[in-house]
């Protein structure tokens, strides 16, 4: 499981792989959105296509992030998010919260990368 960070332009693309079950690697994505943070990123892409479960630990890391992002003018697009994470984000009501597109590029174009 990894997480990898790439810039493009002004956005950071932040891509996890594997399942978020909230151990090392939820500690590992909370790590890499805090490193951008610091940083003053304000336009991130999170692309999700190698990620096939989120816990509701890894969702409120999500959510935090989003948050964060807004409150310093900034913004996140989730990209490529697999079906049942997009279910429970609709069951959850977080669709009505969180911006998402169906890829990488739609993202990236979104944030004006």
């Amino acid at each position: 499981m990894a997480v990898s960070v790439e810039k493009k332009g002004d956005v950071a693309v932040v891509a996890p792989e594997g399942n978020f079950f909230g151990g090392k690697e939820t500690d590992d994505l909370e790590k890499a959105i805090k490193k951008l943070q610091d940083h003053e990123n304000t336009k991130m892409v999170l692309d999700l296509g190698r990620v096939s479960h989120l816990n509701s630990i890894a969702i409120g890391l999500l959510v935090g992030a989003h948050t964060n992002y807004q409150k310093r003018g900034g913004r996140i697009v989730l990209a490529n998010v697999d079906r049942r994470i997009e279910n429970v984000f609709v069951v959850t009501k977080l669709s009505l919260v969180f911006e998402v597109a169906d890829t990488r590029e739609e993202a990236l174009a979104a944030l004006g990368a």
